[in-house]
Formats: C-alpha cells, structure tokens, sequence
C-alpha cells in the first residue's frame, strides 16, 4: 500500500499526528530511527492506512508524488542530518515540513537551500500539545505558495475546528511560520507568568488555599478570561496528590525550565526594536525560579524585612474582582506585544503576516487559545495596519475597565512583599505606551553630555550637541 503522507519521528507528537492524519483519510508511511518503535506502533494499530518503513530509501519509495514528509524530531542538528539524508532521495516538487520547534533564520536558511534543489520545504508551526496534536492542533505553516496549495487539503482536515473555520493557515514564506510559532510561545510564557502571580496573590495575600483558588479560576474562565491556560489552571489546583493528600501543586518545585523558544522571542525582540516586557519578565521569573538554593539562602539573609500588610480592609471579593481585572489587562498587553512583534517580523523579511488570520487560527486547539482572540481578531480585521492592539477602540474600553484594580493589585503586592514582575510589566507598558512625554529627554541629554551622542530638540528637527560643562 502507498502513502500520501509521511511522518518521520513517532515521539509523542509525531505518533498522535499520524494518527490523526490516518484517523482522516490518508493513508501514513512512519518511520523512526529506533525500528522497534516504528514495529509497535504497527502491532498497536494493526487495521489502520499505517505503513512502516525500516529506512528512508524505502520510506520515499512508499510514497505518492509529490511526496509530503513531515519531520516530528528534535530542533537543531538532527533537522539538518535528515534533510542530508533525505535530500538525495527527493525530486523535483517534493515536499518536506520540519513540525518541530526550530528556530526561524535555520529555516529560512533550508528553505533557500532546498530551493535550489526545486524542493519544497515548509516551517511548520504546531501548537495543542500531546491532546492537539492526535485530535486538533493549530497549525502555522511558513513557506512556498505551491507548497501550501500541496499540503493544504492534510493540515486543514487535521487542525482543530472553531466557527471561524480549520485553525490553520499559510503564514508566510520561509521562516514566518516558525517565527510566528516562536511569538506564539512567547505569548504563553507571558500569559503563564500573570496566571501564576495571580495565583501566589490568591494564596499568599488573601490567604485561599489552592483548590480555593481553582474554584476563583473556574468561575473566572465563565467570563471574558475564558482561556484554555485558566481552565486548565482551575484544574490542576483541583488535583490531589495520592501520596501526602495535599494539592499536588503545593508539593511540586517552584523552578520552572524553558526550551528556548521564550529565549529567541526576547533576542528577536531586542534586535528588531520591539518592546516585549511582559514575555521578557515571564522569561526572568523563569530563570529566577531555577535559583533555588541561592533564594532560600537569600530569604535568611533578609528574613528581618517584614513586609506591610497590604490586602486587609477590603472584602475578599473586592480583592478577587481586582485581581480578575489585572489578570485581563496583563494578558491585553502580553497578546499586544507579540503582535507587534509579529509585525515587526512581517515588515523585516517582506513576510506580509495577516494578524487576524493569526488571531483567527490561535481561536482552537494551541495553548494559547481564548476568548480574547475574537476583539484581536476584530481590531486587526477592521485595521490591518494597527500600530498596536492598545488603541484598537473596543481593546482600550477593556485596557479602561481594567486599569484602577490591576493598580491596586500590583501597589498592594508590592507593599506585602510578593514579587509580581509580568503584572507590573505589564501596567508599565500600558502607562508608557500611553503617555505622551516620557522622561527620556534626560536619558538623551545624558548621553550627549557624557558621549556627545546629540540630540534633538523639541521645536525643530535635526541633531545638536550642547557643550554640558558647568
């Protein structure tokens, strides 16, 4: 039996796409370099379209022209040995979508060189996890218009469903699929950061126990924060651990680790002039978390700091609301700066990224995955060139609604001693997105007084130097 697709890799992202593709109606050619694996996940699926090639030879032989070969394997050096090996194999047409994490300027550097070769290759986000992957992922693929014509009728049938449509898209030439997946992650880190700092706020500053605080997030995720990172918040504050009977959440480590998606948003950020400091302060907390030994050294060193009492003299309830407003305006900012970014890529390699179309197919199946998508999706729709998500009408009606609790909230961390750095981020960059006069004309002045960098005045354009010198 031939095969109109391939998957090369059955970990576990790898094994539930295929099943999902097979689950549709085409028939998969798998392959592994651990054979045995390619044999058990046979025996596992004994009447399914599945056929196992023991080598690559035989796997493009398996396949219909053009072929269509996708790569679920590590980012990085094993990509680059499998499109060696692979790369002789093919001809003209053919096509090879690398699904993994990789980072975008490698794609587009094997995108340019298969090219040549009159090869297609596809920078494939994809986004859902273990359960997206095998019932409905959001789909974000870079590359050729031919190629996407080719691969469109597999990734539409597979992707999750919302009623705006299959939750997949062409994003772009060469690398801005990967690149709006690497924005995509780093739009998690920040929306993960806000809910946890929220939660240590329900725990520690009100004093809810976690399942108590699960039951905040699941009243929460029946409103406008309803989200597929608070639903799932509400959920695993909920679980019991089967060995002390405590939430389980309270017996794990807080040290939190990153794969590097989070670390390349913030080095693309920096080098296209972007402001990202929700995400940026989601990846220090993150690299923070993992010195533990080093802050329980420090907290004996400071353990004679008390801090103030901050959340007394208001209802419990007044706190909560405030802290569901916070939470709101901080995900506004985290879903802001990474469409800026995104646009920013867009405009820096000629990619042409429809916003909406990103709001539109993050809507289902991906982390990231709320209600919130609608009004991004409307902002971008109704302006395509919207400078940022801040001043779209219907947003800041929201950014207004939120702005005196997320201010009370974060004043009242700050003063009780508990560390809140994305929702602080997050309500400095509304406040100095929206204010007019910053105090960087000092910063100017300073640096043309101590490196004669110039400067320029407020009533005429053009550079000067002053001489600074008492």
């Amino acid at each position: 039996m031939s095969g109109t697709f391939a998957i090369v890799g059955l970990g576990t992202m790898g094994r539930n796409l295929a099943l999902n593709i097979e689950e549709h109606g085409f028939p998969v050619v798998v392959w592994n370099l651990e054979t045995e694996w390619t044999d058990a996940f046979l025996r596992d699926h004994p009447n399914a379209k599945f056929t196992g090639a023991k080598t690559l030879e035989s796997l493009v032989a398996s396949l219909d022209r053009p072929r269509r070969i996708m790569m679920m394997i590590p980012a990085g050096k094993p990509v680059d040995e499998m499109l060696a090996k692979l790369e002789p194999l093919l001809e003209a047409g053919d096509i090879v979508i690398d699904g993994g994490n990789s980072y975008f300027p490698d794609t587009r550097r094997r995108e340019a060189v298969l090219r040549e070769r009159q090869l297609n290759f596809v920078g494939c986000g994809v986004s859902g996890g273990e359960e997206g992957a095998r019932f409905g992922p959001s789909i974000m693929p870079g590359g050729s218009d031919a190629a996407w014509t080719r691969i469109k009728d597999v990734l539409e049938a597979i992707s999750a469903k919302t009623d705006a449509g299959p939750c997949v898209t062409h994003v772009g030439p060469d690398g801005a699929g990967h690149f709006v997946k690497m924005v995509h992650n780093g739009i998690e880190y920040g929306d993960m950061q806000i809910i946890a700092e929220v939660y240590d706020v329900l725990h520690r500053g009100l004093g809810l126990s976690t399942p108590d605080a699960g039951d905040v997030f699941g009243a929460w995720n029946k409103g406008m924060l309803e989200s597929f990172l608070v639903e799932l918040t509400a959920q695993v504050c909920r679980i019991v651990d089967p060995q002390t009977k405590q939430p389980l959440v309270d017996v794990i480590q807080d040290k939190a680790g990153q794969k590097g998606t989070g670390k390349w948003t913030a080095q693309v950020a920096l080098d296209l002039a972007v402001a990202i400091p929700t995400i940026a302060a989601a990846i220090d907390a993150r690299v923070l978390s993992s010195m533990k030994d080093e802050r329980v050294a420090a907290g004996r060193r400071y353990g004679s700091i008390d801090a103030l009492p901050a959340f007394t003299g208001r209802e419990r309830e007044a706190w909560v609301s405030d802290l569901h407003d916070a939470l709101q305006g901080a995900r506004i900012c985290s879903y802001a700066q990474g469409m800026a970014l995104i646009a920013a890529g867009s405009r820096e390699y000629g990619w042409n990224v429809n916003l909406a179309e990103m709001a539109r197919i993050w809507k289902g199946g991906c982390i990231i995955r709320a209600r919130l998508l609608d009004p991004v999706r409307a902002a971008f729709t109704q302006n395509p060139s919207l400078p940022n998500l801040l001043v779209d009408p219907a947003i800041a009606s929201d950014m207004e609604r939120a702005a005196n609790g997320w201010r009370r909230v974060v004043a009242a961390a700050a003063t009780a001693g508990i560390p809140v750095p994305a929702l602080s981020a997050s309500l400095s960059y509304f406040d100095s997105y929206r204010t007019a006069r910053l105090p960087q004309n000092l910063t100017q002045a300073q640096r043309d007084a101590f490196g004669a960098h110039k400067y320029e005045r407020v009533e005429r354009p053009g550079f000067v130097h002053s001489d600074w010198t008492p």
